[in-house]
């Protein structure tokens, strides 16, 4: 097993996880967590969205200040009367989140997990099988939903292959050591795609591996950490504009940003806090790539909120699409809103009742 090693705290053990099975088949992992995380979901591939991302919903108020709506890619939204747009994006920043859980799809359960348990080190955390809807699920990590960010498989009975596009990038992983993790891949045979060696232009040793269904995952070398599995990278066609969504709409922190002219490419990390300490998200911008193929593997990220109606609003404001508006799921104390970004990438936010 690979030498992953989590910097010491106190972690609460998981809660009660009843769940609601149709919500299940959406992705949404019903555990009991702490309502401030980020998380994924697990609903179908989207068109990407041509849409004017940005604040020109705050130009539109009545002389009282209140809100009569928004523009945004031909979906006006009636937004609250209550509030104008500029409390609802000051309420975003101070919301306290977190990711939750990444949702993506494989052929193979079972031999999806051995993986990830031998070769990455990660814990089955828990797995459910609901023979009603032909799916099952299973959670893994470094550590309890209630405290890690973590990833949901879903089987799909009957469906052994999944097309991942060329939208979806990887995952990252924290090692101690990326070139025993690599070859402990090579002895279980996994697939290595870059060796282990520094990043160009930097110092940190990384290696890439890929999953039997072929996502993959980049191997970084780093000291201990709280959150092993550290990043998810998707590809966007308009980096500005989508940094200025999540961080407007989602009140992420743009981390860092770099430029690499000499391989034409542009990354972004965003997330709610350091990047050795927190899962992050990491975009890519191409040069002159503007639309993607997403596949039908991929899913969805959650994101943990206070307000899930809040949060819907404020999404309207930046322009995003809701496709789920706020509301508790039936029979479980969870409310959630689902949303497109820019690019048609999926997110679920969600709150648990207390």
């Amino acid at each position: 097993m690979v030498g992953i090693i989590p910097m010491a705290s106190s972690i609460r053990p998981s809660l009660s996880t009843l769940r609601f099975a149709g919500a299940s088949r959406l992705g949404l992992s019903l555990a009991s967590f702490t309502p401030r995380r980020l998380a994924c979901f697990h609903l179908a591939s989207a068109v990407p969205q041509s849409q004017s991302f940005g604040l020109k919903a705050s130009k539109l108020l009545r002389g009282d200040g209140k809100t009569i709506g928004v523009a945004a890619g031909g979906n006006a939204a009636q937004a609250s009367t209550t509030a104008t747009p500029e409390n609802v994006l000051e309420w975003v920043k101070q919301d306290k989140r977190r990711l939750l859980h990444v949702v993506y799809r494989v052929g193979d359960l079972d031999r999806t997990i051995k993986f990830y348990t031998e070769c990455l080190g990660m814990k089955l955390l828990r797995k459910r099988d609901i023979p009603e809807e032909r799916y099952t699920n299973a959670f893994l990590g470094y550590g309890p939903e209630d405290s890690h960010f973590v990833i949901e498989l879903t089987y799909n009975y009957g469906v052994d292959k999944y097309d991942i596009g060329t939208a979806f990038g990887h995952f990252g992983i924290a090692v101690d050591d990326v070139a025993k993790t690599v070859e402990l891949v090579k002895a279980k045979g996994g697939k290595v795609t870059r060796e282990p060696g520094p990043v160009k232009g930097g110092n940190t040793v990384i290696a890439f591996v890929e999953d039997p269904d072929g996502y993959k995952f980049e191997l970084l070398e780093r000291g201990p950490t709280p959150e092993p599995l550290c990043q998810v990278m998707l590809r966007v066609g308009d980096l500005d504009r989508s940094i200025t969504f999540y961080e407007k709409a989602f009140g992420m922190e743009l981390l860092r940003k770099r430029d690499n002219p000499e391989y034409k490419y542009t990354i972004a990390m965003l997330g709610y806090g350091p990047e050795d300490k927190n899962a992050v998200l990491e975009l890519t911008y191409n040069y002159g790539v503007t639309e993607y193929n997403k596949g039908n593997a991929y899913a969805q990220i959650a994101v943990g909120t206070d307000d899930v109606y809040k949060t819907a609003e404020a999404i309207k404001l930046c322009g995003g699409k809701i496709t789920r508006e706020p509301g508790p799921l039936p029979g479980i104390n969870t409310k959630i809103t689902a949303c497109l970004d820019p690019d048609g990438w999926k997110s679920v936010l969600k709150v648990h009742i207390k």
